[in-house]
Order: C-alpha cells, then sequence, then structure tokens
C-alpha cells in the first residue's frame, strides 16, 4: 500500500481527496489535515507520499516543506496549488518539491500522480508545467544545456527524454525494457553528467535540447541516438 498525507487547510479539499485515493486499491489516506499538524502527521504515520498545499493560514506549506527538509525518510513532496500561486513554484522547487498538482487535476490523473510519486518521480499538472519552465528558462542558456546534453550517452539521452516526458523510473524501465535498478542508475548518471541537476530541472533541459517525444514507442535500436 501506498501511505499518503494530505494537507490543506480546507476540510473539503480533504475529504474530497481523501475520497478520490481511497477509491484506488493500492493507496491508503492515513491522515489529513491543516497545516499547523502536518509534520506531526507525517512523524506519526510516516506516509510515502505527502500533498501539500501551498497556502495555508495557520502554517504555510513552504514552511511545512523547509521543516520536513531534515526529517529522515521525509516523503516525497507534491504541492497542491492554483493558478494564481506560480510564485510559489520555484521556492517550493527550490525547497525539495516533488512535484505540482492543481486542485482541479483529474481523479484518475491524481492516482497516476501519487503512484508516481511513490515510485521515486515527479509530477506537473499540465496547466502549471509553463510556469515552472519559465522558472529556468533564465537558469542556463540553451548552448549550456545542449553541451551538457552532449556528455551523455545515447542511453542516458534516451532516458533523460522520458524524464522530459515526466515518466517515473518504473515507467521508463517498461518503455525502454530495462530493469527498474538500470534505469535508476541512468537517472543518477545523467543528472550528475548535467551538473547535479534534480529530475525538474533535467526535464527542463529535455524540453530545450529537443529530446521530448523523441523516443519511439518501441526504441530498443532507435535511429538518431549513437553510442552506447
Amino acid at each position: 500500500m501506498i501511505r499518503v498525507v494530505v494537507v490543506d487547510d480546507e476540510e473539503l479539499v480533504r475529504s474530497g481527496l481523501r475520497l478520490i485515493l481511497g477509491t484506488a486499491p493500492d493507496i491508503e489516506v492515513v491522515a489529513a489535515c491543516g497545516g499547523g499538524e502536518a509534520v506531526a502527521a507525517v512523524l506519526e504515520h510516516r506516509p510515502d507520499v505527502l500533498l501539500l498545499d501551498i497556502r495555508m493560514p495557520d502554517v504555510d506549506g513552504l514552511t511545512v516543506l523547509r521543516r520536513l527538509r531534515d526529517v529522515p525518510g521525509a516523503p516525497r513532496t507534491a504541492m497542491l496549488t492554483t493558478f494564481d500561486a506560480e510564485e510559489y513554484l520555484g521556492t517550493a522547487l527550490h525547497e525539495g518539491a516533488a512535484g505540482f498538482l492543481l486542485k482541479d487535476t483529474a481523479p484518475e490523473q491524481l492516482v497516476h500522480a501519487v503512484r508516481v510519486l511513490a515510485d521515486g518521480g515527479r509530477v506537473l499538472s499540465p496547466g502549471v508545467t509553463p510556469a515552472v519552465i519559465g522558472g529556468y528558462l533564465g537558469h542556463r542558456p540553451d548552448e549550456e544545456a545542449a553541451r551538457g546534453v552532449a556528455t551523455l550517452t545515447a542511453r542516458e539521452r534516451q532516458v533523460l527524454a522520458l524524464v522530459g516526458e515526466g515518466l517515473s523510473n518504473g515507467e521508463i524501465a517498461q518503455r525502454l525494457d530495462l530493469a527498474h535498478g538500470t534505469v535508476k542508475d541512468h537517472v543518477s548518471a545523467l543528472l550528475g553528467k548535467l551538473g547535479g541537476l534534480n529530475r525538474v530541472q533535467a526535464a527542463v533541459i529535455a524540453d530545450r535540447a529537443g529530446l521530448v517525444g523523441q523516443v519511439p514507442s518501441h526504441p530498443s535500436a532507435p535511429d538518431g541516438w549513437e553510442g552506447t
């Protein structure tokens, strides 16, 4: 079971998320609370995934995120956001958020996102992707991104392209017909070669380097991916 804690100041939102996630046979919402109780709930229930509202009147999500940075085995955290909270996204990313989900995310997409997070992936709702990418457009110029990608092996470029599509390690393994551990090793290697980026930053690099969408459905021997 994937253990989830939901943190939001609105009881209606908490109830709705609990109801949606409760329909999945492999997901259990072990606690739902406001920001003031968030850290205690995480310490008590040790969830795999934390869904955390950014703006709350008692203790905001960014504060909770900072407090959890030093907690051993902290859960994978996705921020719950609205379109008018874009100014918080960059800070949340730097503080360790593993994803951003709009509160009106479709139920099946929410369930999928929780599974991706539990598998070590990162999630971005389509509505917030432009804001997150926009926050990094001035971080590294295109030519620097291209130079970094040029240091990768062909397989690492494939993996990076699929990271750019938002796939988790498990999904990449299935797509490329590789072992999960092999994909994890490739991800670690390419992140290091790209300068110690996190997964979301790497996804931005993949997009700007034109890799996204370039891996075919059955890429065991793809054209245009020379190397080893």
